[in-house]
């Protein structure tokens, strides 16, 4: 098994329950979503995958973690799910090292992971059994009605796991955005918590040197940014 690899990198998870952990990010090709404010187009869009894909096999990517010395790998994307991540996780917990998955949960779960962060999109909504296996959820808040519209929508299924609740990048300074999140957390707690992707501010995986550049799009598919 081989996987397409976007980017290998050393830095720390910038999110959610394990926010300012060390971690060992693998990065695959490919998303189905294609969610029009992507931060990390450059695994699908048009404008920004290469000619030449890079693949790694599972024991590749075994060793590049183990090197690295993280005290956990991160297996994202694009949509990692979409790929069979069986062989890589099995690789990578025979040699002890813990793996967690960001995805979408749009696609079955094909792995053994320690831990799931799912962050469900309106363009391919999660699958049920997925939502039963993830160990806390990311809600992405593009507008002011985005939170209501996500409670609506997934009802009792986001009461047992911590709802993170992330502004959309390009809206991080949004004053109607951010309150809209302050007022959640503050009328309703728990399960709800006020997130943020803390690594941007620190520049964090850019002083890996095999990270790639940021490629966000911002809200057009066409144009990107």
């Amino acid at each position: 098994m081989f996987y397409p690899i976007h980017e290998t990198f050393h830095s720390w998870q910038g999110e959610g329950v394990h926010l300012g952990r060390s971690a060992f990010f693998i990065r695959l090709f490919g998303c189905p979503v294609k969610c029009p404010w992507c931060d990390s187009a450059g695994t699908w869009h048009h404008d920004y995958i290469p000619k030449r894909i890079e693949k790694r096999s599972a024991s590749e990517l075994t060793e590049a973690a183990a090197y690295a010395g993280a005290e956990f790998v991160v297996v994202t994307g694009g949509e990692p799910a979409i790929h069979d991540l069986r062989p890589l996780t099995n690789a990578l917990r025979e040699r002890g090292i813990p793996v967690h998955l960001e995805t979408s949960g749009a696609f079955e779960i094909k792995g053994a992971f320690d831990w799931i962060t799912l962050s469900p999109k309106w363009q391919q909504l999660p699958l049920a059994e997925n939502l039963g296996l993830a160990d806390e959820l990311k809600l992405i808040v593009e507008d002011e009605q985005s939170i209501e519209k996500w409670i609506q929508e997934l009802g009792d299924r986001i009461d047992k796991a911590p709802v993170w609740l992330h502004p959309e990048w390009s809206q991080h300074e949004d004053s109607g955005v951010l309150q809209s999140i302050t007022s959640i957390v503050k009328n309703r707690g728990a399960p709800f918590r006020a997130g943020l992707q803390a690594h941007k501010f620190f520049k964090a995986d850019l002083l890996d040197p095999n990270s790639s550049k940021p490629s966000p799009l911002g809200g057009n598919l066409d144009l990107g940014y």
